[in-house]
C-alpha cells in the first residue's frame, strides 16, 4: 500500500472539490495501492471560538462582495463538474474548524476516518450545518458508530486541541500553504483540486511500479 496524506480543512471548497475528484478516480480503479490519511490545515487559525458571520469573513478576506462573488464563481464551475452541489447561501457561519479537525483525528483511531470528513463536507457544504458546534460534530460521529457522548465529553475538554495546532504549524513548516495539498508516500506533494484523470495516471504509475519489482 502506498501512503497518501491529504492536509485539508471542511470549511475549504476546494478541499471538497479535491476529495470528490480523488473518489471519481478510487471508484474507477478498485483494488487501488492507496491508504489515506487526513492531516489538519486551518484555513483560519486566527479564527475566534465561535466563528464569524460568513458574509462579514468572504467580503475582508476577498476585499467586498463583488471580489468575493467572482473568486467563487469558479468554484462553482469546479464543484459542478465534480459532480456536487453547494448551497452556500444556507452557510451563515464561518467555523473555527479546530474541534473538526479533532473529530477528523479521533475518527482515524476509530477507522472511519474519510466518512467522517465526507459527512463534515457535506453537512457544511450542502446542509449549511454549523461545524463548529460540539452538538453537531456528535451528530456527525454518532452517524459513523463513534460514541456521541464521549465525542461531546472530549470536545468539552482540551483533549488534543494542542496537538492539532502543532499539527497545522507543522504543516506550513514543511511547506504546504494552501489546500488540498496531497502527499504521496511521504515524498511527492501534489497541490490543488486535481482532476480525476491526474489519479488514474497516478494510481497507473504505482501499479506499474509495483509490478516491475514483482
Amino acid at each position: 500500500m502506498t501512503q497518501l496524506d491529504i492536509f485539508s480543512d471542511p470549511i475549504c471548497p476546494w478541499c471538497y472539490i479535491g476529495k470528490a475528484n480523488l473518489d471519481t478516480a478510487l471508484e474507477a480503479n478498485p483494488g487501488h495501492p492507496f491508504r489515506i490519511r487526513w492531516l489538519p490545515f486551518m484555513l483560519n487559525p486566527t479564527m475566534p471560538k465561535g466563528g464569524m458571520d460568513r458574509r462579514s469573513y468572504l467580503e475582508e478576506k476577498f476585499g467586498g462582495k463583488d471580489k468575493a462573488v467572482k473568486a467563487y464563481t469558479a468554484v462553482h464551475e469546479q464543484a459542478e463538474k465534480a459532480g456536487l452541489t453547494l448551497n452556500l447561501d444556507k452557510i451563515e457561519k464561518t467555523p473555527n474548524t479546530v474541534d473538526a479537525h479533532r473529530l477528523i483525528h479521533w475518527a482515524e483511531v476509530e477507522g472511519c476516518q474519510t466518512p467522517i470528513v465526507s459527512a463534515l463536507f457535506k453537512a457544511y457544504f450542502v446542509d449549511g450545518r454549523d461545524i463548529g458546534e460540539h452538538e453537531v460534530l456528535a451528530d456527525i460521529a454518532d452517524s459513523y458508530g463513534m460514541d456521541a457522548s464521549l465525542v461531546l465529553r472530549l470536545l468539552s475538554s482540551d483533549a488534543d486541541q494542542r496537538e492539532m495546532v502543532e499539527r497545522d504549524a507543522a504543516a506550513r513548516g514543511m511547506g504546504v500553504t494552501s489546500v488540498p495539498t496531497f502527499v504521496v508516500a511521504s515524498q511527492h506533494a501534489v497541490p490543488g483540486a486535481q482532476p480525476p484523470e491526474l489519479w488514474d495516471s497516478v494510481i497507473k504509475e504505482l501499479r506499474s511500479g509495483a509490478a516491475t519489482q514483482a
